[in-house]
């Protein structure tokens, strides 16, 4: 393994942090994640094509990932994360329980997006990659990454308005529908 590799991998730990935590909703699952992709990426850095940019490689690397265990959940049962209060007390709780509770529903909404839109979310609204860049990651046209994204943001928008208790209530109107253009 090339000193180069190496630094590129921690240089890129920051990034590949924000996209797991985007997928996972949680810092334990996130961490998890990211030491799960950085040892795939080390034992199967041969596999690695040249002229791959080794970020999109690694974000696939997550992705998948982050999908089988999706899919392995539905046989085992989501995993429990049990918050502790004590972080709470030595912070402003107005400010944290606020924060928090508009997190929560970012983040309630995400998980009732597909996977597909979730990792679109997750790479261009979180980690801040091009379209072109997503597209190049997920081996697939920018226009598609474009429709998919746009779907994708409606569909969370919509989550996030739907979920009960929730303090949004505006919807988007429809263009459809509207006569006073």
């Amino acid at each position: 393994m090339t000193d180069d590799f190496r630094e590129q991998m921690i240089a890129f730990l920051p990034r590949l942090s924000r996209f797991a935590y985007s997928l996972t909703g949680s810092a334990d699952q996130r961490d998890d994640l990211v030491q799960e992709t950085c040892a795939r990426a080390l034992a199967h850095r041969d596999q690695l094509q040249p002229g791959t940019r080794l970020e999109s490689w690694m974000f696939r690397i997550a992705q998948n990932l982050w999908l089988d265990g999706r899919r392995a959940e539905k046989y085992r049962g989501e995993p429990m994360d049990v918050e502790t209060a004590g972080a709470l007390m030595a912070q402003d709780g107005r400010a944290v329980v606020e924060s928090r509770l508009a997190l929560a529903e970012v983040i309630k909404g995400l998980d009732k997006l597909s996977p597909e839109h979730r990792v679109l979310i997750s790479l261009v609204c979180v980690d801040g990659l091009s379209y072109k860049e997503a597209s190049d990651v997920l081996g697939l046209p920018t226009g598609t990454v474009m429709s998919r994204l746009a779907r994708a943001r409606l569909a969370l928008h919509e989550a996030i308005n739907r979920a009960p208790g929730s303090k949004a209530t505006s919807k988007p109107e429809s263009r459809r529908g509207r006569t006073d253009r």
